[in-house]
């Protein structure tokens, strides 16, 4: 397992450094439309950035979508450091975040190529296949 840095960033922090790790995934390495991925949603969130020796690595975002249930969203890890432990280590922060946010449940869309990842940290997959930004996801759940 490769220890990362993982924090929360503040409410006035730069996002450059978690944009700059989702562009790589989502934009450049999936395709997906800049458009679609800078959805105007990263103002009413909480961000996670988790960086190895200085360079950001990966990210994740948590939106509170009402008063017990949380929403994860824009997970991404650097392709290099997939299957290093750092993607647990910026889930583990999320669900610390949400406790401290006194949430109840977490959803998330997953794709469906790492849909196993978070079965294994206990989310339940509650829907069937769907398309979103072009890509399978399926809709999962962690009740906290």
């Amino acid at each position: 397992m490769t220890d990362a840095t993982v924090v929360v960033l503040p409410d006035d922090a730069d996002l450059e450094p978690a944009f700059e790790v989702r562009r790589d995934v989502f934009v450049e390495e999936q395709g997906v439309d800049e458009a679609i991925e800078i959805d105007g949603k990263d103002p009413d969130a909480d961000h996670v950035l988790a960086r190895k020796d200085g360079k950001p690595v990966a990210t994740a975002r948590l939106r509170v979508i009402d008063e017990t249930i949380g929403k994860i969203e824009r997970v991404a890890v650097l392709a290099d450091y997939r299957d290093s432990g750092i993607g647990r280590q910026v889930m583990d922060r999320i669900e610390l975040l949400a406790g401290d946010r006194s949430l109840e449940r977490l959803e998330l869309h997953a794709q469906t190529h790492v849909e196993g990842f978070y079965e294994r940290l206990g989310y339940e997959t509650v829907s069937d296949v769907f398309e979103e930004a072009g890509i399978p996801h399926v809709e999962m759940i962690k009740q906290l």
